[in-house]
């Protein structure tokens, strides 16, 4: 999504809104404050869906179902819905407000000072990604019944990391496709290009294998500084997720700890077989590489000050 300086103070509904956080193709969203009920004066994020959309009947249904999720899933590395509802004839979620900055961010900001993310910053985030995944990948809905969630879009600018150093996985509108039922894609490529597993290409079914894929790419990206797979235009990517070998982190940098590139090139393996048969072992196979004691919250939390020059917490 894209972001902007434009601020307002409007009600919608129970809630104030307060500023403008970003822009996509499907909605905007806004930090508000609700202003009626038990929980008047919390801040929260305020999804909308674009209100020439509200006819649009997969639009709707994407944007529904993101809430139909999001509501059932509760961890600590999961962006929290907390209702939704229509007010006059736009729709909305509720989420919770993640104080800080998303990962796309981050990492843009580290490219345009020249630095790279701390190895043990990188591993860090990414097992928390791991954690959500692998929480969501085996939830169950109330009646006990497998939800079988698959993402479909982990990306930087899905994964929030606020200003105290929480790491948040968000946006699971897409997940629907197969939480619903629905075995494939059905003719339609979700995701974004550069964090899409090779198989989704070709419109294979839809597995948890593939959100590994892109949890991997999230990763290189992290610690490489540049994508996993890079390319001209669409279909020169395309061909490059298909058939293209990834580059060994270690070219991009010199102080990786040995047998680290081995564990992210498994997850980037182009056949689903040969990555981690899950997010659980993705995240156990991370280990040996996590430092807690310096890519914790609070190491995590003192690098996005850093980077953007906040000083507190207001």
């Amino acid at each position: 999504m894209s972001t902007g300086p434009q601020k307002s103070s409007i009600r919608f509904g129970k809630f104030e809104v307060l500023q403008l956080l970003g822009r996509g193709g499907m909605a905007e969203v806004y930090k508000a404050r609700i202003v009626e009920g038990p929980l008047a004066g919390q801040l929260v994020a305020l999804k909308r869906l674009s209100s020439k959309l509200c006819e649009d009947a997969e639009a709707l249904d994407l944007f529904t179902g993101e809430a139909d999720i999001s509501r059932l899933l509760h961890h600590p590395n999961i962006v929290q819905v907390f209702e939704t509802g229509v007010v006059g004839d736009l729709y909305y979620l509720a989420m919770e407000y993640v104080e800080g900055r998303d990962l796309a961010h981050v990492l843009a900001r580290c490219r345009e000072l020249n630095i790279l993310v701390p190895v043990p910053f990188a591993v860090h985030i990414a097992r928390a990604m791991l954690s959500a995944l692998a929480y969501a990948h085996a939830a169950v809905g109330p009646n006990g019944n497998p939800l079988n969630i698959v993402h479909c879009d982990v990306s930087p600018s899905n994964l929030f990391i606020s200003l105290t150093g929480e790491i948040k996985l968000g946006d699971f509108g897409i997940a629907k496709v197969r939480a619903h039922g629905d075995g494939d894609l059905g003719g339609t490529l979700w995701g974004k290009l550069a964090y899409l597993a090779p198989e989704l290409l070709d419109r294979a079914p839809l597995t948890p294998h593939a959100d590994l894929w892109s949890a991997a790419a999230v990763l290189y990206e992290c610690l490489a500084s540049r994508r996993a797979l890079q390319a001209a235009n669409t279909e020169l990517l395309k061909e490059a997720v298909r058939t293209v070998d990834v580059p060994p982190i270690s070219s991009q940098r010199d102080d990786l700890p040995f047998g680290l590139d081995t564990v992210v090139h498994k997850a980037l393996a182009k056949r689903q077989r040969d990555r981690y048969a899950t997010a659980a072992d993705f995240y156990e196979a991370l280990a040996p590489f996590h430092d807690e004691a310096i890519g914790g919250a609070l190491g995590v939390s003192s690098m996005v000050r850093g980077l953007f020059g906040v000083t507190n917490h207001g």
